[in-house]
C-alpha cells in the first residue's frame, strides 16, 4: 500500500514537473513572439535618411560653388540653408532614440557618424567662407580693373605700362580663380608686382586692386586645399552603412519573430493534443492558450502590414531620390548657361553703347569734332574686335542650346511624373501598358545608366486595372532587373503583346540569373538575395497585386544567362480587384 502511494506521489510529481516544463516552454515562445514596435526604428531610419540628404546638400553646395568659380565668380542666388544646425538637431534626436534602446547598430555607429558629420560641417563652412572671400576679391578686380585700365590707356595719362598691367589683371584673376594652378598664380603675382611699380599719382587708386589681388591669391588656394580635404571625408559612406545596418537589424528581428511564431504555432498544436489526452481538467487552459496564440498571430500580422507599408514608402523614397538626382544634371546645364550669358551681356551692352555713340557722331556730320570721331571709332573698333576675338556670339549660341537641352530634359521628367500622378487619381481605370512602361522607365532612369534597353512593344488593347498598383509591379520588376545587372550593365528587354483575352509584359535581363534552389522562394515574404539591401517584400507584393487582378506572374531563369518575368493581366479584372484597389 505504501509503495502504491509513493508511486502515485511520484507519478503526480512527474506530471506536475512535466506540466510546469511545458508551461515554461510555452511562456518562452510567447515572449519571443511579442510584436515589435516599429515606430522608434522607422523614425530612426527616417532621421538617418534626412542626415543623408543634408550630407548630399553639403556636396551640392560645394559643387554649386565650383560652378560659380567656372562662371567667373557668379554671386549666390539666395540665402544658404543652415545644414549644420539641422544636422545637430537630428543627431540629438538620434542619440535620444539610441539611449532608449531603439537599435544596437544605431547606438554603436552614432559616435563615429557624429564625428564625421561635425568635421564635414566645419570644413564645408570654412570652404564656403574662404570661397566667398575669394569671389568678393575677384568681383572687385573684374569691376574696377577694366575701368582703371581704360583711364590709364589714355595717352594723356602717360602710364602705358600700368595700363597693360591693369588690362591683363581681370582676365588673369578670373583664370586663377577658376583654376588656381602655379602658372596662373605666377601670372597674377607678376601683374600685382607691376601694380606696386605704378607712378605716384596712381598708387592710391591701385591700392584696393593690390589688396584684392592678394586676397584672391591667398583664399583661392586655401579654397582648393579645403575642397581636396572635403573629398576625402567619409560621412556619406558611414551614413549608408549605418542605414543599411539598422535596416538589416530590423529585418533580422522580424525574421526571428516570424520563426518563433512558427515554433509557437507548432508547439501549441502539440500541446493541444497533449491537453486533449489529459482530459477535461485542462480544457480551460486549452482555451486560454488558443486565445493567446490568436492574439500573437494577429499582432504579428499587424506588424507585417506595417512592414509592407514601410517597404512601399521606402520604394517611393528611392524613386523620388532618383528623380531629384536626374533633375540635378539638366538644372546644372540651365544654371551654368544662364550665368555665363549674364556675364557676357554687359560686354555686349558696352559695345552697343559705343556703336550708338559712333552713329551719333556720324549723324552730326560736319558739326562733329574730328578728333573725337577718330577716338570714338578706335574705341568702337577695339570693342568689336574683342567680341570677335573672344567668340562671344558663338559661345552664347552654344550656351543657349545647352540651356534649352537641359530645360527639355526637365520637362520630360516632369511629364513622366505627371503621368504617374494622373494614373493614381482613380482606383480602377483604363490603362495603356506601353505608356505605363515608358513612365516607369523614366522614373527608374537613374538605375539604368549602364543598361541597354531593348523595347519590343506590341499593339495591345487598353485594360481595366488599378494603374498605381500595376505601375508598382512594373517598377519592382525593372528595379530588380537593373540591380541584377549591376554596375557592369547588360541588356534589359521589355516586350508587350496580346495574349489569351488579356495583355502580357515580359521583363528579361541577361544578368547572372537565379539559382534553381532559390527560385521557389522568390515570392516568399522577407526572402531576399540582395545582402541586406532590401526587406524581401517587392516580389511578394507584386505577386499579390497580380493575383488580385486575376492575372498570373511566371519566371524563367538560367544561371549565367539571365532571368525573364512574364506578367499576364486580363482586360477586365475580377470584382475583388475593384474592391481592394
Amino acid at each position: 500500500m505504501k509503495m502504491s502511494v509513493r508511486r502515485a506521489v511520484l507519478h503526480n510529481a512527474l506530471l506536475a514537473a512535466a506540466g510546469l516544463a511545458l508551461m515554461l516552454a510555452l511562456a518562452v515562445l510567447y515572449l519571443k513572439t511579442e510584436a515589435v514596435d516599429l515606430r522608434e526604428r522607422t523614425e530612426a531610419q527616417t532621421l538617418l535618411r534626412a542626415l543623408r540628404d543634408i550630407d548630399s546638400g553639403w556636396d551640392f553646395d560645394v559643387l554649386r560653388d565650383m560652378l560659380r568659380a567656372q562662371s567667373a565668380g557668379e554671386s549666390p542666388g539666395g540665402p544658404a540653408f543652415d545644414r549644420a544646425s539641422a544636422a545637430r538637431k537630428i543627431m540629438v534626436e538620434l542619440n535620444a532614440k539610441a539611449a532608449r534602446g531603439a537599435s544596437p547598430a544605431l547606438r554603436a555607429g552614432l559616435p563615429e557618424l557624429d564625428r564625421a558629420l561635425s568635421q564635414k560641417a566645419l570644413l564645408a563652412a570654412e570652404y564656403l567662407a574662404v570661397s566667398e572671400w575669394a569671389r568678393t576679391a575677384l568681383q572687385t578686380l573684374l569691376k574696377d580693373a577694366p575701368a582703371l585700365a581704360a583711364e590709364a590707356a589714355d595717352p594723356r595719362s602717360r602710364a602705358p605700362a600700368l595700363a597693360a598691367a591693369l588690362a591683363g589683371l581681370a582676365p588673369a584673376a578670373a583664370q586663377y580663380y577658376a583654376a588656381p594652378q602655379p602658372p596662373q598664380r605666377t601670372r597674377l603675382e607678376t601683374l600685382a608686382a607691376q601694380l606696386d611699380q605704378a607712378p605716384a599719382p596712381w598708387r592710391e587708386r591701385t591700392a584696393q586692386l593690390r589688396s584684392a589681388t592678394q586676397s584672391l591669391l591667398k583664399n583661392a588656394a586655401n579654397a582648393q586645399a579645403l575642397y581636396a580635404n572635403l573629398r576625402l571625408l567619409t560621412s556619406g559612406p558611414r551614413l549608408d552603412t549605418l542605414i543599411s545596418s539598422v535596416g538589416q537589424e530590423l529585418e533580422e528581428t522580424l525574421q526571428d519573430k516570424e520563426r518563433f511564431r512558427v515554433y509557437l504555432i507548432s508547439y501549441a498544436g502539440a500541446l493541444l493534443v497533449l491537453l486533449a489526452y489529459l482530459g477535461a481538467r485542462l480544457r480551460s487552459a486549452n482555451t486560454t492558450l488558443e486565445r493567446r496564440v490568436d492574439e500573437r498571430t494577429r499582432e504579428l500580422q499587424e506588424s507585417e502590414t506595417q512592414l509592407i507599408q514601410s517597404e512601399k514608402m521606402s520604394a517611393l523614397g528611392q524613386m523620388v531620390s532618383g528623380v531629384a538626382h536626374e533633375l540635378n544634371t539638366p538644372l546644372a546645364y540651365v544654371k551654368h548657361s544662364l550665368g555665363t550669358v549674364a556675364a557676357k551681356l554687359p560686354q555686349i551692352a558696352a559695345t552697343l553703347g559705343h556703336c550708338e555713340q559712333m552713329m551719333a557722331l556720324l549723324h552730326a556730320g560736319a558739326q562733329a569734332d574730328g578728333e573725337e570721331l577718330r577716338r570714338q571709332y578706335a574705341v568702337t573698333d577695339e570693342h568689336l574686335a574683342r567680341l570677335h576675338r573672344q567668340r562671344v556670339l558663338p559661345e552664347l549660341t552654344g550656351l543657349v542650346k545647352d540651356g534649352l537641352y537641359g530645360s527639355s530634359q526637365m520637362a520630360q521628367i516632369a511629364s513622366g511624373l505627371t503621368d504617374f500622378s494622373r494614373l493614381d487619381r482613380s482606383k480602377v481605370a483604363s490603362y495603356d501598358l506601353n505608356e505605363g512602361l515608358d513612365s516607369t522607365l523614366l522614373l527608374a532612369r537613374h538605375l539604368l545608366k549602364a543598361v541597354a534597353l531593348d523595347k519590343r512593344y506590341g499593339e495591345i488593347p487598353a485594360l481595366m486595372c488599378a494603374p498605381s498598383q500595376v505601375n508598382q509591379v512594373l517598377l519592382n520588376l525593372i528595379t530588380n532587373a537593373a540591380q541584377a545587372l549591376g554596375e557592369g550593365g547588360g541588356i534589359l528587354t521589355l516586350t508587350t503583346r496580346s495574349a489569351a483575352g488579356g495583355v502580357a509584359v515580359e521583363v528579361a535581363d541577361n544578368g547572372p540569373g537565379i539559382a534553381p534552389d532559390v527560385l521557389p522562394k522568390i515570392y516568399d515574404p522577407f526572402f531576399s538575395t540582395k545582402d541586406g539591401k532590401g526587406l524581401g517584400l517587392g516580389l511578394a507584393i507584386s505577386y499579390k497585386i497580380v493575383q488580385l487582378h486575376g492575372g498570373r506572374i511566371d519566371v524563367k531563369s538560367e544561371p549565367g544567362k539571365g532571368t525573364q518575368f512574364t506578367v499576364w493581366l486580363p482586360l477586365t479584372p475580377p470584382a475583388r480587384a475593384t474592391e481592394t484597389a
